[in-house]
């Protein structure tokens, strides 16, 4: 059996532990692709992203070097939430008010500036909790005691067109914030408690009600066979 292999670059732990277990367990395992991933050297969570572009740049284009004889399939997984300024078309990509076109304008332009073919980005709206929020009771099976704040977490999403990934008002608002704010235990165990609930049902809904990551995975896969066949 042949195997595709995958590269991704994740921007902290919770996105580089769920890029290489969850993913690769729930989702690509059954599509004979494998899944590597590596956090960026140079993030830093506790400010709620990446520190400069040019260092995530610098981090991916040392990897796609290492890998210049096989030459796998490269991918990301970043907030949009906190993206720094000096992210490619960052300035113009203010001026698009609808979430998904903007994320996608993005993305375009982080291909561009990488240039290399075999790059699929990725840029999660607006944070990794948004899987999380797909379904706020898998909080229950960490925090059973949380209810009350699992059901706030549900209306949270419901006023914003019950679309997680639209989750996103300001810093003390994105979803982990959120979270954070009802279930103050999340944030001294989100990388495990995080990881783990984002993928209990199979990521059924993640893929259900994040569109944006449901294009990108079924973009992985599409691309992947095309290219192999």
């Amino acid at each position: 059996m042949t195997y595709t292999h995958l590269n991704i670059l994740a921007e902290g732990k919770a996105e580089r532990e769920f890029a290489k277990n969850v993913l690769t367990e729930h989702y690509f395992k059954t599509k004979n692709i494998t899944v590597d991933s590596r956090c960026v050297a140079t993030s830093r969570k506790s400010r709620g992203g990446l520190i400069n572009y040019a260092k995530f740049k610098n981090d991916l284009l040392k990897w796609i070097k290492e890998e210049q004889q096989r030459q796998p399939y490269f991918s990301s997984m970043i907030d949009l939430y906190a993206l720094p300024n000096d992210f490619p078309k960052f300035e113009e990509s203010l001026k698009i008010t609808d979430a998904y076109q903007r994320v996608v304008f993005l993305e375009k332009a982080l291909f561009d500036d990488i240039a290399y073919p075999k790059f699929i980005p990725y840029i999660q709206l607006h944070e990794f909790e948004a899987l999380l929020l797909a379904n706020p009771a898998n909080l229950l099976l960490e925090y059973p005691d949380k209810t009350k704040a699992v059901k706030q977490l549900q209306e949270i999403v419901k006023k914003h067109s019950n679309k997680p990934e639209l989750v996103n008002t300001g810093k003390h608002t994105s979803p982990s914030k959120r979270i954070i704010q009802v279930i103050p235990e999340y944030e001294s165990n989100k990388v495990s408690v995080g990881v783990t609930l984002a993928g209990i049902d199979d990521l059924v809904s993640p893929i259900e009600h994040c569109k944006h990551f449901r294009e990108w995975l079924e973009g992985i896969t599409q691309l992947i066979q095309q290219q192999t066949t």
